[in-house]
């Protein structure tokens, strides 16, 4: 009897305690009984916010709604408006919005909102093995500080977009002059010189991101731009990639433009653009001249260039989501999202039509081995094909992130144009890269 009382009063307590455990566990998870709404916010336009929004709309319909996990979504203007709102009710300023569940932006952000602790370590979110399933460098540039924070779920890179229409015509009249050439700056730079002349003194060649240009072409040379905080303008590979842009833009050959070149591609004032591959969208299927005639044209889209005898090397572009401090029952909401927008048939659903890249390998092997036919149409299909074959054959090069370097990049790029535009004015390129050499070296 005493045995029996004693087994009776244990199951009692053991009862009590999985009873008060597996409440606490339902507490810290969604349920239908226990639904979560999980908020978004995002700066995707275009194809890619249609997209993004469609995408929300069925995981509600499906997986959201089997375990109560409501996803909604707010498309903010631009970046700069969505960094400053989530600084400022980071920081918990009077009149600040509330902090969202999910945010996308960019490395630095990210950085700036780890430091003030509001993001959750996505190793407490997903498992070692579910890590493992994203393309290696585009996780190792969610990390900040050792801290997994900023999950990829879109990403482009840089390639070489041509108005072929335009250059097939010039390429026949001038002889030497071929496709292949495009691979390397210096033939993009001898095509622009020939293509001058050709066409009474029109530019040929606008590379976007000229901080991008000359930080790339230096690791393609195997050296760093950036060290440490500042720029490595004293090394000959600058002083090679000084050579590439001043003197063909001071003759007018290679655009000195502060907007992106797909602007000067839709009036044909350029024949080539070095962009990211997810700004096929802005390229035109014709031109309209300026004497208003109009021509229908074709855009292709090459590898990006090197320079010549380099390591084949591009930039890695495009930012990512981090989920922001709340519930337990929250961020594992976001997480589910998260894991469901990433998979392979959602995420090359929401890349493969504006020319980003998906985030898992198994996603690239699908489109290598039988994907073709669900990758977008026209150039934004070339784009995206041109940037899963780089993922092959290029070493993705992931930018530096610190305090600052915003600011650093944008007096770069405002400097080397100056200077440009003095080479315009008959300028001299040794005594010019000689004070631009001073201006950093301080």
């Amino acid at each position: 009897m005493r045995h029996t009382r004693r087994f009776f009063l244990s199951f009692i307590i053991l009862s009590v305690v999985l009873v008060a455990l597996l409440g606490c566990q339902g507490k810290n998870r969604p349920s239908k009984r226990n639904p979560v709404g999980i908020t978004v916010w995002h700066t995707y336009v275009e194809q890619m916010k249609t997209g993004f929004e469609e995408l929300a709309t069925e995981f509600n319909a499906t997986r959201g709604a089997q375990e109560g996990i409501t996803v909604s979504v707010t498309a903010v203007a631009r970046a700069a408006v969505l960094n400053e709102k989530l600084l400022m009710a980071a920081e918990g300023d009077p009149g600040s919005p509330e902090l969202p569940d999910i945010a996308v932006v960019y490395p630095p952000v990210a950085a700036s909102l780890a430091q003030k602790g509001v993001l959750v370590d996505f190793a407490s979110l997903f498992t070692r093995e579910e890590i493992s399933r994203y393309v290696g460098e585009f996780v190792e540039e969610g990390m900040i500080g050792g801290v997994f924070y900023l999950l990829p779920v879109a990403k482009s890179t840089e390639v070489l977009f041509l108005n072929k229409t335009i250059f097939d015509r010039f390429a026949a009249d001038t002889p030497g002059v071929s496709l292949g050439q495009l691979a390397t700056f210096e033939g993009i730079i001898a095509a622009a010189e020939q293509y001058r002349e050709w066409s009474g003194g029109k530019t040929f060649y606008c590379p976007d991101e000229l901080f991008n240009y000359t930080m790339i072409g230096m690791e393609q040379m195997g050296e760093s731009f950036v060290q440490g905080k500042r720029l490595n303008v004293a090394s000959p590979s600058f002083t090679r990639v000084w050579d590439s842009y001043y003197g063909p833009a001071a003759r007018g050959e290679v655009a000195i433009f502060s907007n992106f070149g797909s602007q000067l591609a839709l009036s044909g004032e350029v024949v080539a653009v070095s962009s990211t591959s997810a700004g096929a969208m802005y390229f035109p299927t014709s031109v309209t001249y300026a004497d208003n005639s109009k021509e229908d044209v074709e855009f292709v889209v090459l590898p990006f260039p090197v320079f010549a005898g380099g390591e084949k090397v591009a930039a890695q572009r495009g930012g990512g989501m981090c989920v922001l401090k709340s519930t337990a029952a929250k961020e594992y909401g976001a997480g589910v999202f998260l894991k469901w927008l990433t998979e392979p048939a959602q995420n090359l659903r929401f890349t493969a039509a504006t020319g980003y890249m998906p985030v898992m390998q198994e996603a690239f092997d699908l489109v290598m081995a039988n994907g073709m036919d669900a990758v977008g149409e026209g150039l934004k299909r070339q784009a995206f094909l041109a940037a899963i074959a780089m993922q092959k054959e290029y070493r993705f090069f992931i930018p530096p992130v610190f305090d600052g370097l915003d600011t650093l990049q944008t007096r770069y790029v405002e400097e080397l144009q100056k200077a440009a535009k003095r080479g315009l004015s008959g300028g001299e390129s040794g005594e010019d890269l000689r004070s631009f050499i001073a201006a950093f070296s301080e």
